[in-house]
Order: structure tokens, then sequence, then C-alpha cells
């Protein structure tokens, strides 16, 4: 039998919500993971809103995060009244990092748990990331590393997938609800290819200018002088529009080469390549 008016993807969020306020009662003290991003930002915000106090969103800050994200970290932070504390992580400091092999990400995330895990142990708490039922079906061994650890995922284990997180973010007031991703910035580099300061600021440098000239969704994607530029297939023909600009300011963070992916924007593509 149907029912009039009935929303079956709202009923599907309502009851992920309220799993995921009993979770995180469940759990009673966190530390969240704060990147910044639609799903860390939604996380704090219901841990905060459940635990108050008992909740505190961690930013880790290295070369590796965007200074826009830091800062928007700290906005967020402030509009929110979170519990909220900024911490240096060093897994440039880590040989296997820097190497850049396919699980980078985990040295990374062992570097983020470095930190996080004495925190929850002092205050008696959890470490929580904001992983969401979509993100387990890519490569992420981060995650792997989280969890060997003892971090948990309050998102999966409520049944959030990417859209819902959106959806709930949406309909409590949320400014993230639909912030483009944003990785860290070693996600643009190749894997094989080292990643040093000296490569993540000339990322930086180009995709903040690339922002400011109104592109709010892209990658700069770094082989050596040349960056491969994504953005949505429906901002291609904005970017050729504005080729002679883009070059300009993409050159000037240091690359010598500008190019524009024609397939348009795919988040974690750099991934294709472990399966050749």
């Amino acid at each position: 039998m149907s029912h009039v008016g009935s929303d079956p993807i709202g009923d599907e969020v309502d009851h992920a919500l309220e799993r995921l306020r009993v979770e995180l009662r469940n759990l009673g003290s966190v530390v969240v993971a704060f990147s910044g991003g639609a799903d860390s930002a939604f996380l704090a915000h219901m841990a905060h809103g459940e635990l108050g106090d008992r909740a505190v969103a961690v930013t880790a800050v290295s070369p590796s995060l965007a200074g826009r994200e830091r800062d928007d970290c700290a906005e967020l932070a402030r509009e929110w009244n979170l519990s909220w504390v900024e911490v240096e992580t060093t897994e440039l400091d880590d040989e296997q990092y820097v190497r850049n092999d396919a699980d980078r990400c985990f040295r990374c995330k062992t570097a983020l748990m470095d930190v996080l895990e004495p925190m929850a142990a002092d205050r008696g708490a959890v470490a929580v990331l904001g992983v969401n039922l979509d993100d387990l079906d890519d490569h992420r061994p981060g995650q792997r590393a989280a969890a060997e650890r003892g971090a948990q995922f309050p998102l999966v284990d409520s049944g959030f997938t990417k859209a819902m997180v959106r959806e709930a973010s949406r309909r409590r007031g949320l400014r993230t609800w639909d912030k483009p991703a944003a990785a860290c910035l070693s996600s643009r580099v190749p894997y094989g290819t080292a990643v040093t300061v000296g490569v993540l600021g000339r990322v930086e440098r180009a995709e903040a200018a690339l922002h400011d000239l109104g592109f709010a969704s892209l990658r700069v994607r770094h082989y050596g002088d040349v960056a491969r530029i994504e953005v949505p297939v429906p901002d291609l023909a904005r970017m050729i529009e504005r080729r002679e600009q883009i070059v300009d300011v993409v050159r000037s963070a240091g690359y010598r080469y500008v190019t524009v992916d024609l397939e348009g924007l795919r988040s974690g593509n750099l991934n294709d390549a472990l399966d050749r």
C-alpha cells in the first residue's frame, strides 16, 4: 500500500539521524577528526549537539592541508561553538609517506592517530572519523590504519551515504552541505612521485589562484612541470574562456605547462593506476 506524501529518502535520512544520535550517546565522549569537509563537519556538529563538551573537534595541520581548509575549520568551530583544537602532524617526516606508494594514506592516518589516540585516552574518549558508506568502495588504506588503532566510523555504523550526509546537513542548515570535496593536497601527486613541501606548496598556490578566479570545485594534479587541471564538465567551457588568466596564475604557482583534463573532475582518479 502506498502512502500519499511519503518521502522514502527523507525517511531513510531520519532513521539514520536517530541511529547516529544513539551511536554518539553510546560512545559517551569523542574526539572527532575534523578536516572541515562535509562529512567531518556534519559529524562534529552532531557530536557537539549530542555530547556538548564531551566532544572535541581536532584539525590536523600539516603541509598537506590547504591553508584555506584550515581557516574554514576555525571559522566553522566559531560559528557552531565547537570545542576545537588544532594539532600538528608529522607525516612528512615519514620516509614511506614521502615515497608515495599505494599505502601513503595508511602512513597519513597513522600520523593522525599518533595524535588522536593519546588525546582520546586522556579524555576517556573514542577517536571518530567522518567516513561514510560510499568511502568503503574506494582504495582508502587510511581507513584500515585508523580502525587498527581503535578509531570508529559512526556515519558508517548509522548507515549514512555521502548523499545522505549532504541532505541531513542541508536540513540542519549547515553551510557545508554542498561544500565540494577537498581531499588532502598529497592526493594530487601521482603514486611514485615524492611528496615534498615544495610540491604541496605548488599545488596549493595553483588551486588557491583558481579558486580566486571563481572555480569552486577543482583539482590540480601534479606532474613535474605540468599541471593537469580537473574541473566538473560543465565548467570546462569557462576554463577555455579564461584560458589566458588560468595559464598566468598556474605558471605563477611554479608550473611550466598548463593542461585541462577533458574528462572533467574525478575524485580519487589517481587510484586508477593501481589497477594497471
